[in-house]
């Protein structure tokens, strides 16, 4: 019993542990952006600063720059337009893939999951290459391309979720005179509301957290998304950390709030094709 008591009190310490090292640089930035450039020096990296010190300024500086406004516009649009590209690409695919047999399926499946494993900076230069060489390079519509074409994730996520879908379903509606299409559309996308949830919520912290592919592909100051905003920000305000804390939390915060509101969404698409009834 005294054994069992102590393996619990160290999971719970192991937890917390974890908790922290995962909190700690939160905290840390966020304390950061309410500091004078005085207070950096002088106060604890683990404090605040007194109440009648703590400071807005820095928030105004940030939200003043007219290339935040950019970021979030561009941001945006790349964000819409691959999710809903990823949804209806990702649900047809699957659903193909899941209900009807035809030749060299397990050929195409088989390539569909190598190019998930493949790392992404295998083909860097072939993707490079193929971007430039259709016009896309710096347009909105590099990233774009990019984000529907190369990540397959919603395309197992879909399968999952499919295979436990009873055929008898499929079945009724074409019995009752409903064209493939129309049992798509009327009764498997519907369905497949909890998997796009989690799609579409993964997707969406994908793309705003990725600064490789706007940095590498949009260079040009308008086409400008949240990440590459901060990086260049960070590079503006050399010396300046307490802005620079101001600007990493309003970047940080559509992907915690995102991830706050619809965790749970995440677990249960991911967990509902895993059983089969």
């Amino acid at each position: 019993m005294k054994k069992r008591t102590l393996l619990q009190i160290l999971k719970q310490l192991i937890c917390i542990g974890m908790v922290l090292i995962v909190l700690a640089p939160i905290v840390l930035t966020l304390f950061a952006a309410f500091k004078t450039k005085g207070d950096m020096v002088k106060t604890s990296p683990l404090l605040l600063p007194p109440a009648a010190r703590i400071t807005f300024d820095n928030f105004k500086k940030v939200l003043g720059d007219k290339y935040l406004v950019i970021g979030f516009k561009n941001t945006g649009i790349i964000l819409v337009v691959s999710i809903f590209f990823n949804v209806m690409f990702g649900t047809i695919t699957a659903f193909i893939l899941e209900r009807f047999q035809f030749r060299f399926k397990g050929v195409i499946m088989a390539l569909f999951f190598l190019g998930m494993l493949i790392p992404s900076f295998v083909t860097e230069i072939a993707r490079f290459k193929i971007i430039n060489g259709i016009g896309l390079y710096n347009t909105l519509g590099a990233p774009i391309i990019i984000y529907v074409a190369s990540d397959l994730m919603q395309l197992y996520i879909y399968r999952q979720f499919i295979s436990t879908l009873p055929v008898s379903l499929d079945e009724s509606a074409l019995l009752d005179g409903c064209s493939y299409f129309g049992l798509f559309r009327r009764i498997i996308l519907p369905l497949l509301a909890p998997a796009t949830a989690t799609v579409v919520i993964i997707k969406a912290i994908t793309i705003i957290n990725d600064m490789y592919v706007p940095y590498l592909y949009m260079p040009k100051n308008k086409l400008r998304t949240l990440t590459t905003f901060l990086m260049n920000y960070a590079n503006a305000q050399k010396g300046s950390w307490q802005q620079l804390a101001a600007g990493i939390i309003i970047i940080m915060l559509p992907t915690v709030l995102i991830y706050i509101f619809f965790q749970k969404y995440i677990l249960a698409g991911v967990a509902a094709g895993a059983v089969k009834e």
